[in-house]
């Protein structure tokens, strides 16, 4: 509901090509919140600010769940691929869809609570 009210609410200023865009960091980032920040243990809120920009979508993404391991975004180096499709693993692709998309990614921990800053080019497309 929260990508769709976002995607809704830039309709006029971003074209097909980046809404997809948008959508594919948002979710990335809105799944590790839900499953490794949260977990299965608990559960909490997610705030997201966007911002239209010039050329770009900044967003700030605020949770109170566990910090990034290291207190650091992820490197997001694609997993081996190995031998074939079959061995393909289910997870870890997400940090190298979001730093193969966004730019300026920033992470901060401030008192409990974790601080993403993503910003999205937009090519009005």
């Amino acid at each position: 509901m929260l990508l769709y009210a976002l995607l809704k609410r830039f309709e006029k200023h971003i074209g097909p090509s980046d809404a997809g865009s948008v959508e594919l960091v948002l979710a990335e980032i809105l799944n590790n919140i839900v499953e490794h920040a949260y977990g299965e243990e608990s559960t909490g809120e997610v705030e997201v600010v966007a911002d239209m920009l010039p050329e770009t979508l900044v967003c700030n993404v605020q949770d109170w769940g566990r910090s990034l391991p290291g207190l650091a975004i992820p490197e997001g180096a694609l997993p081996s691929c190995g031998a074939g499709i079959e061995t393909l693993p289910e997870g870890g692709w997400g940090w190298a869809l979001i730093r193969t998309v966004a730019s300026d990614l920033d992470y901060r921990r401030d008192a409990g609570c974790n601080r993403l800053r993503v910003a999205i080019p937009i090519s009005f497309e």
